[in-house]
């Protein structure tokens, strides 16, 4: 079986020697996926493990299974370097390749996900963004085409505060908390939710921006520690912010086991640059860690037969792990959606019927050796997040440990807001919403 590297021709050459795979050969009966993935630029020690999780995924279900009932997979990275434009061209350049065009697109970048709904909803692609991205696009009634299961920013919002508030005896009240994050459109999907916690829970709020890409953070670290003194530091962070926040956090003395990041900063990548000073640090996660589920003895087996495709040093890992459910998200969809359309290529708007009608039960889960890295999850017409929930890790120095069961978030109050700011989005673009009754 032959793979070749294509991406974008000003980092192609640079992109080849990032990894062992990129492109699977597409013929006229396979289903073609796009992968936008950022191998290279300043984001890479997060792209990378991200990257080799899909692309062992369809490898797996390829030669295990010999495709989805038949259906052999195909795909083609394109680099984007976490750049928007990029992002956009990659996805332009590739959403008509395969037998059918696009099955579905992953941008793994808010700001990507944001350049790409309104031209993936008009070209009939879904838009898996799968825990980022826009919240809002939780309401299926305005956004039928972009999928945020299994939670949303704004959920995760409110499991830190949950569980904050529980470490404090249960109340917030009096309390300070403090935000830090990527000033971009990804780092600020919490804050409105948050502030509102912040007046339904009784606690001051603060939020602290970091320019791109995060290395500056003495001036803001030195306000926080010394100045406000927050009784907890949440972080909305991405790539090398991360590690370097942990370092000035432990400069000025705050404590790791108050600072949470959201599962964008809970990966290896985040803690291990800050060497001893991440021991404690704590962060959301929504899929989970280690290899110890099933599936990753077929991976194991396929990477020993010569089959593998990605580096077998990040399997396993927290952003390897979450590409794994994110493609076993749109594989239960598609076959899905072949019982319905038939066993054959399928378009995307076909695919987006199926992810519709996603039931992904636990005793699927297990069936498919991916107990332990996942929670069920149920889409519907206007539901496109889920009902999924979210986990609170911490980093002993070696590795990533649960404290906690899967927290749910108060949806109770989400959903409005969801529906609300959709609302608001399709007065600003002149949409009429689906009905969904």
């Amino acid at each position: 079986m032959m793979f070749r590297k294509l991406g974008l021709a000003a980092v192609a050459a640079v992109t080849m020697a990032g990894s062992l795979a990129a492109t699977q050969p597409v013929s006229a009966q396979e289903q073609f996926v796009p992968l936008l993935v950022y191998r290279t630029g300043p984001y890479a020690p997060s792209g990378i493990p991200l990257a080799d999780g899909f692309n062992d995924f369809m490898q797996l279900v390829n030669t295990r299974d010999g495709g989805i009932n038949g259906v052999k997979y195909s795909w083609e990275e394109c680099e984007t370097q976490y750049n928007n434009d990029r992002g956009v061209e990659c996805y332009e350049r590739l959403k008509g390749q395969g037998p059918t065009g696009a099955s579905v697109v992953n941008p793994y970048s808010t700001g990507i996900t944001y350049a790409l709904i309104e031209r993936a909803t008009n070209d009939k692609v879904p838009v898996l963004s799968m825990g980022y991205g826009r919240a809002d696009a939780s309401d299926g009634t305005v956004f039928p085409y972009v999928f945020t299961m299994p939670i949303t920013y704004w959920a995760g919002a409110d499991v830190m505060v949950q569980y904050a508030k529980k470490e404090a005896g249960g109340s917030l009240e009096g309390k300070k908390i403090a935000l830090v994050y990527h000033d971009s459109a990804y780092g600020k999907e919490p804050i409105a939710t948050l502030e509102r916690l912040a007046k339904e829970e009784g606690f001051q709020f603060s939020a602290y921006p970091v320019a791109h890409p995060g290395l500056e953070q003495k001036a803001t670290w030195l306000q926080i520690g010394r100045q406000l003194r927050p009784d907890w530091v949440f972080m909305w962070g991405w790539g090398v912010m991360n590690s370097t926040a942990i370092k000035e956090a432990a400069a000025v003395g705050f404590p790791m086991e108050k600072f949470v990041g959201i599962w964008w900063s809970g990966a290896e990548a985040d803690v291990t640059p800050a060497g001893d000073a991440a021991t404690g640090y704590k962060s959301l996660n929504i899929t989970g860690v280690g290899t110890a589920a099933p599936i990753f003895r077929d991976i194991e087996k396929m990477h020993a037969d010569g089959n593998g495709v990605a580096d077998k040093a990040n399997i396993g890992t927290v952003l390897y792990n979450r590409a794994l459910v994110n493609a076993f998200y749109y594989t239960e969809a598609i076959r899905i959606a072949q019982a319905e359309f038939g066993v054959k290529p399928l378009t995307g708007e076909q695919i987006q019927w199926g992810m519709e009608r996603l039931d992904i039960t636990q005793e699927m889960i297990d069936k498919a050796g991916m107990n332990g890295l996942m929670s069920p999850v149920k889409i519907t017409c206007a539901d496109h997040e889920g009902g999924g929930s979210a986990v609170v890790q911490q980093w002993d120095g070696a590795k990533w440990t649960a404290i906690t069961d899967f927290i749910e978030p108060r949806r109770d109050a989400l959903r409005p807001a969801y529906e609300a700011s959709a609302a608001q989005y399709a007065q600003e673009k002149g949409l009429t919403p689906r009905s969904c009754n």
